[in-house]
């Protein structure tokens, strides 16, 4: 049981740090669009190719009544990613903690 309890803690690292990674880009993005960056920016170009795919789907599913002017999509992603680092990533650990003891 050793080897599924190796690659469940695996899988829980490369999940916390890619739920990192997302967590910052999204997070930047929301602060850099409160500035008006320019567009032709590498940075922010980058930015936005590679949050608007996780951002994109939520605002379409946003109620109307939501829309206001205020784009809060990125505080749903961010509420999103730290539930999955707080539940499904610590419960991956334990889980492969629990099959090593067993």
């Amino acid at each position: 049981m050793f080897i599924l309890a190796n690659l469940l803690t695996a899988l829980a690292h490369i999940l916390d740090i890619l739920c990192t990674i997302v967590y910052w880009l999204v997070l930047i993005r929301a602060l850099i669009s409160w500035v008006n960056p320019d567009p032709d920016n590498a940075v922010v170009q980058f930015l936005y190719k590679t949050t608007e795919p996780i951002l994109e789907p939520i605002r379409r599913r946003l109620p109307l009544q939501f829309r206001f002017g205020l784009d809060i999509s990125p505080v749903i992603v961010i509420l999103v990613l730290i539930f999955l680092q707080s539940f499904l990533i610590k419960s991956l650990f334990d889980f492969s903690a629990r099959l090593r003891l067993g």
